[in-house]
């Protein structure tokens, strides 16, 4: 019995279009991320890691679009080409079967490690970018979670003997955010 054809299609933010990602191409499941591989605790990325079997091709546009650091890469591929799923790289034309030769894990490497380049040179120039805009007044940082009468509000019922678990939770934020927000 011949396997799937699944595809998995990623893009960083809600915004962005997926349309470019194996365009006109058909597939049993496609399996699509609106998130960034900074890491690989995606969505649909878990779920088509459970779903793919022995014997299934799983079709991705490019290297990137599946992770930006070296090491997910590898453990990615890795696991796929346990299961006995082969992974085909379009843009690069590279397919992994698990008989692979020594040219194409180079190239796999090299692929996973410019993306992950890519990655830290955008996180630096953002980086850069938010340090002008503090000197210059115009950034100002994500809004806070509880503003100042909330905060106060939270302290009073603490002081009555309400749990910090409960509070966090009714107004909407994580503990953690919570105690930062009490700290202050």
């Amino acid at each position: 019995m011949a396997g799937q054809n699944i595809a998995y299609i990623r893009v960083s933010t809600l915004e962005q279009n997926t349309a470019r990602q194996l365009d006109g191409m058909t597939f049993d499941k496609t399996f699509t991320d609106k998130a960034s591989a900074k890491n690989t605790n995606r969505p649909a990325l878990r779920d088509c890691l459970e779903f793919v079997r022995e014997g299934d091709t799983l079709h991705i546009h490019s290297i990137d679009r599946l992770c930006r650091n070296l090491r997910d890469c590898q453990e990615l591929l890795d696991s796929l080409l346990a299961k006995g799923v082969s992974v085909h790289f379009h843009r690069e034309n590279l397919v992994f079967t698990g008989q692979d030769d020594s040219m194409s894990k180079l190239m796999l490497q090299m692929m996973g490690a410019f993306a992950e380049f890519e990655r830290n040179l955008l996180r630096e120039r953002q980086a850069e970018g938010i340090a002008k805009a503090k000197v210059a007044g115009k950034y100002k940082g994500r809004k806070r979670a509880l503003d100042g009468d909330q905060v106060e509000e939270i302290k009073t019922r603490l002081g009555k003997g309400e749990s910090k678990a409960a509070l966090a939770a009714e107004f909407g934020v994580s503990r953690q955010t919570l105690y930062a927000a009490l700290s202050r």
